[in-house]
């Protein structure tokens, strides 16, 4: 009988490495975090040593007293004493700073260096518990409408063309298009033609030859419900660029969308690229005219002159070669020369215009421009947001060949700035600008009420079921008592390995239920050990046999349970998920503590020798 219940190395080491890992990521958790003020650059801005030196300045002249500053990554994170003086330096710096850097409140983990550079991090709590950010935005329903109109205004030239019905003008005009024709016997028939090819549009006629175009109604409505259902999609690839854990991206009324990113560590981040609304066109360089008459008013028609990122003026022509909604993917990279560069993957449709725009300017200059959107803060006469149009230049380059779906654009000034535009770019150009109208980080004092609440759930219920087990099954149940407070410690580490991965206040609901199933499996273990007991076998065959038996039914109990918390991942949003993800985790270590963790400690107890009677 000597022979059962022996530990082989391999158990003991695979025992000994799981949990002293899962105990080493679950470490950091006990540090805390300190409030911070993190501060980054706008596009056209660095952060540098000596913005670190006046930020330092800026924060003792106003009595603002701070635990340290760091300047790392291109950013700069102060960590403060208190949310009040948090709050402060936030206000204090955004103010003085304006708008060349970007300012938001963080939550900085107190980490060791040492853990820090093993990759410990403390696991990401919940919007609900303490920390992240809330954005409510608001589409610029204007810009979104003049889009619309640009390319109808696009489609009317190209039809009418082919048509050969001759125009004199067509120009978008106050929320509508007009077409001057050259007499009437054209605007009848292009009228004809239009109303059968653009259902969507009314068409009146006005003095002068001129065809007026409108949106309907209805077509109104869906453009605005597109505008929202489509920034709201782009908002969501831009979250997962950032790799933030559970975010909720959702409609608010007809014209606003609510942004929650909870456990985000580098929120000014985030508010730099949700705010962003950023795309490219592709337009010829005008050589027929003189650059030096547009800039004293003489632009010809059909040109515009811009300015590129030293200042100096480039005249343009209006013509957009390929607009950014075709850009599919877009990454950041080196050329040959060492220099940043941001490679480009087209659509199809993209693909052929710029194929079909490249073949017939080879040899020409050719102009990338840059275009945001920036709010001004003010209203117009209906209420709706003010946005101003930036535009810049950001690389002119000679065609030398047809271009296809793939190229790259050059002449960037830093990698930082090849790497914003690759995001901004393969996330997707917003459909219609948008600004932040409210800004709330959640902090630590409001959520705390539910971690406290939670954490006494948590310690009501392990001790309950500690002191049961520990009555119950006397010497096995301080056995299954170690075991389960293993179980708490590997769902934390675990839970702090996992990239992404964030404890709600349900999530903590679930690691309650996993205490109570932990100890089930250690139940059906110790009560099978009592059956072989009974029916007179040794403590040894006892022991084993009961832990052999008893595998199958605990596998397939915690199968079945671990399905229903995959379904609730697959189908459930938000609260649902952190549910089903701690859950999971629970089951998969309950069975690894119940089954492994224990047989090693009862067999290091009891195994290998003479025993008469178990306590259990």
């Amino acid at each position: 009988m000597s022979v059962l219940n022996q530990n082989s190395i391999f158990k003991v080491l695979v025992v000994l490495v799981l949990v002293a890992m899962c105990s080493l990521y679950a470490l950091p958790n006990i540090y805390g975090e300190d409030n911070a003020v993190q501060i980054s650059a706008s596009r056209n801005s660095t952060v540098t040593e000596a913005l670190e030196s006046r930020v330092s300045d800026i924060l003792a002249a106003n009595d603002i007293a701070k635990k340290s500053i760091e300047f790392e990554n291109e950013q700069i994170l102060i960590r403060l004493n208190d949310s009040d003086s948090q709050l402060r330096a936030r206000d204090l710096l955004d103010r003085e700073l304006g708008d060349d850097y970007v300012v938001a409140m963080n939550l900085a983990a107190d980490t060791p260096e040492w853990l820090e550079s093993l990759g410990g991090e403390p696991m990401k709590l919940g919007l609900d518990l303490r920390g992240g950010v809330h954005f409510l935005m608001e589409v610029d329903m204007n810009e979104a409408i003049a889009k619309a109109l640009e390319d109808a205004e696009s489609d009317f030239r190209t039809a009418l063309r082919e048509e050969k019905l001759r125009y004199r003008a067509v120009n978008v005009r106050d929320g509508h298009i007009d077409i001057q024709f050259r007499d009437e016997e054209t605007l009848d028939k292009a009228e004809f033609f239009l109303e059968n090819r653009n259902r969507d549009l009314t068409y009146q006629e006005l003095d002068g030859l001129v065809l007026r175009a409108q949106f309907a109604e209805t077509k109104l409505a869906e453009i605005r419900d597109y505008a929202v259902k489509q920034n709201i999609t782009i908002i969501r690839n831009r979250v997962n660029q950032l790799g933030v854990a559970e975010p909720v991206v959702q409609k608010q009324g007809a014209e606003r969308i609510v942004v929650q990113l909870p456990g985000i560590q580098d929120t000014a981040r985030a508010k730099e690229i949700l705010n962003a609304t950023a795309t490219l066109e592709f337009r010829m360089v005008d050589q027929d005219n003189d650059v030096r008459d547009a800039q004293q008013g003489r632009v010809p028609p059909g040109s515009q002159l811009l300015n590129d990122k030293d200042g100096r003026p480039v005249l343009l022509k209006k013509r957009v070669i390929v607009k950014g909604n075709h850009i599919i993917d877009a990454n950041s990279g080196v050329d040959e020369y060492g220099l940043p560069q941001v490679s480009i993957s087209l659509d199809s449709e993209g693909g052929n215009k710029m194929s079909r725009g490249s073949r017939e300017n080879i040899g020409e200059p050719m102009a990338t421009v840059f275009i945001e959107y920036k709010a001004t803060g003010d209203r117009d006469a209906n209420g709706k947001l003010i946005f101003e149009r930036h535009e810049e230049v950001i690389n002119v380059a000679t065609i030398r060949s047809q271009f296809g779906s793939s190229f790259r654009i050059t002449g960037l000034d830093s990698p930082k700035e090849a790497r914003d535009l690759s995001l901004l770019l393969r996330a997707g150009a917003l459909i219609a600008p948008i600004q932040i109208v409210e800004e709330r980080t959640v902090g630590p004092s409001l959520g705390q009420e539910n971690i406290d609440l939670g954490m006494q759930a948590i310690i009501w219920g392990l001790a309950l079921v500690m002191v049961f087990m520990l009555i119950y099954y006397k010497a096995f149940g301080i056995v299954a008592n170690i075991a389960l407070a293993v179980n708490l410690v590997m769902i934390v580490g675990i839970m702090s390995m996992i990239p992404g991965a964030t404890l709600t206040l349900p999530g903590m609901a679930g690691i309650v239920l996993t205490v109570g199933m932990a100890v089930d499996a250690n139940v059906l273990i110790f009560e099978r050990i009592r059956e072989e007991l009974r029916d007179g076998r040794s403590p040894q065959q006892a022991i084993h046999h009961g832990y052999d038996s008893a595998f199958s039914t605990i596998l397939d109990a915690n199968i079945t349970t671990f399905i229903a918390g995959l379904i609730l991942f697959a189908v459930g949003t938000g609260p649902i998920k952190g549910f089903s993800i701690t859950l999971m985790i629970g089951i998969a270590t309950s069975m690894f503590t119940a089954i492994l963790v224990t047989r090693v400690i009862v067999n290091a107890v009891w195994g290998g020798r003479r025993v008469s009677k178990l306590a259990i």
